[in-house]
């Protein structure tokens, strides 16, 4: 398990059983980010922490999962818990941490880039990392625009690289 969603257990399971409940509730009611689905009633109302848990991580990603369950505790005037799951998830972005190895191992750049064109990616971004000759040049070039990006455009990338590069990608959250 990795260190968020073993953050994000941990959270979960030190809940009452009502507070648990008021959670759940809470997460149906709080605004998300654009292009994000709320999970449905149904579903959520019988999950238990570790199902929940499982569902915001693969909903949401990790990094947006525990921003959420981060803003939900603060609603229900958590505060305390809040600030400790913020402080066991401020490990670096997946794209961070593994930087050299996806400027190695990404061979289908071009794949990942259509994902971001117009979302992380501005039109002249697109055609300076499309302008480069060989995938690693492209993905160095598409990395250098990282550092200005914030969590939601990083979990973008994360995404189209689970798209194109899905055997890549658990590889690398292996290590």
């Amino acid at each position: 398990m990795g260190r968020t969603r073993d953050a994000i257990l941990d959270a979960l399971e030190n809940l009452t059983a009502d507070e648990f409940k008021k959670f759940k509730l809470k997460l149906l009611s709080v605004p998300l980010r654009e292009g994000y689905g709320r999970i449905p009633r149904g579903t959520l109302m019988s999950m238990d922490a570790i199902d929940l848990t499982d569902k915001l991580v693969s909903s949401y990603l990790e990094e947006y999962s525990a921003e959420l369950t981060g803003i939900v505790l603060h609603e229900m005037g958590m505060q305390e818990t809040a600030e400790h799951l913020q402080l066991r998830c401020t490990a670096p972005h997946f794209v961070d941490r593994h930087r050299a190895a996806l400027i190695a191992r990404v061979t289908d750049v071009d794949g990942v880039l259509d994902a971001l064109y117009g979302k992380a990616l501005s039109a002249g971004q697109y055609e300076a990392v499309r302008a480069e000759p060989t995938n690693t040049m492209k993905m160095r070039k598409l990395l250098s625009f990282a550092p200005a990006w914030d969590t939601a455009c990083k979990d973008l990338l994360l995404q189209a690289l689970r798209n194109t590069h899905p055997y890549l990608v658990a590889d690398l959250e292996k290590s």
